[in-house]
């Protein structure tokens, strides 16, 4: 298997090598990040589910777990626990590991296409995707007064374009409000495969969340003493997306405590039509500098 830096798409470092049975590799590029990006390892585990699920069945719902940090320079083992084929519903475990040592567990449940009543929450008012800067432009306007730390992640693969709605507080942050939205959409074409939609829409859906609590006391990832990590995640897929074209992410949090903070999502078409619903909680520790 090549190795990550001969990855750049997001379709080549979702791409998973078949190991054994129920046995798949996957890779992580090296963006210059201490750990593999959470929305990799959710995207990859889905897909390696996938592989082992009938072609009629299509994922409505996963719910994850991060264990540990997971190595940028080395592989992940994605071992496939085929718990349960019925009817209707097929139920998958996958446990992801490095080392030796789980670094991650996922459980996804797949239905058959099914008939039923069906009703859905309005999507929120928000300004034009293509009215609204790009991250790109958002950085440049900041210039000088960009911090150091931000400067080196700008050279990183932009691979999910983000517009934001409002944007977060980069130079000197302060309060905001706990609810925002972001457009989201693939920078380079996603094939018309509903497992692959969706593990784009995986992938996106760990890049703006933790900020979302994270804001409300006017902190941001460069804040000092701040240890962000996830801890959970979950998804509801509740109709086909399209991530080749724009996506409304809405997110609140409700609460944050004991150094944790809960998000929810609501991810929209264009149109309006709710694909996608999400929660995922953080921990956002402020460790106090030594005197």
């Amino acid at each position: 298997m090549p190795s990550s830096a001969d990855f750049d798409s997001l379709q080549d470092i979702l791409r998973l090598e078949p190991i054994e049975v129920n046995l798949f590799r996957g890779i992580s590029p090296d963006d210059g990040y201490p750990r593999i990006f959470g929305g990799l390892v959710i995207a990859q585990a889905l897909l390696a589910a996938y592989e082992t699920v009938p072609a009629d069945r299509v994922c409505h719902s996963l719910h994850c777990y991060f264990i540990r940090p997971g190595d940028v320079t080395a592989p992940v083992l994605y071992q496939v626990d085929r718990a349960r084929d019925g009817g209707s519903f097929t139920t998958r475990r996958v446990t992801a590991i490095q080392h030796g040592q789980q670094i991650f567990n996922f459980a996804a449940s797949f239905q058959a296409a099914e008939d039923g009543p069906e009703h859905q929450f309005d999507a929120p008012e928000a300004p034009d995707a293509d009215s609204l800067p790009t991250e790109a432009e958002l950085l440049k306007g900041l210039g000088e007064h960009l911090p150091p730390q931000v400067m080196k992640v700008t050279d990183r693969p932009w691979r999910i374009e983000v517009r934001w709605v409002d944007p977060p507080t980069l130079v000197d942050p302060g309060p905001k409000p706990a609810r925002k939205e972001v457009w989201m959409r693939a920078k380079e074409p996603v094939p018309d495969d509903v497992r692959l939609q969706q593990a784009t829409l995986a992938y996106a859906s760990d890049l703006t969340f933790m900020e979302t609590a994270l804001r409300v006391h006017g902190l941001n990832f460069w804040t000092p003493g701040l240890q962000p990590a996830s801890l959970d995640h979950a998804i509801w897929f509740h109709r086909p997306v399209d991530f080749n074209d724009w996506v409304l992410f809405a997110q609140d949090s409700p609460s944050t405590s004991e150094s944790r903070g809960l998000v929810r999502g609501e991810m929209f078409r264009r149109d309006g039509t709710l694909v996608a619903s999400m929660a995922q909680e953080a921990l956002m520790r402020v460790r106090k500098p030594k005197s």
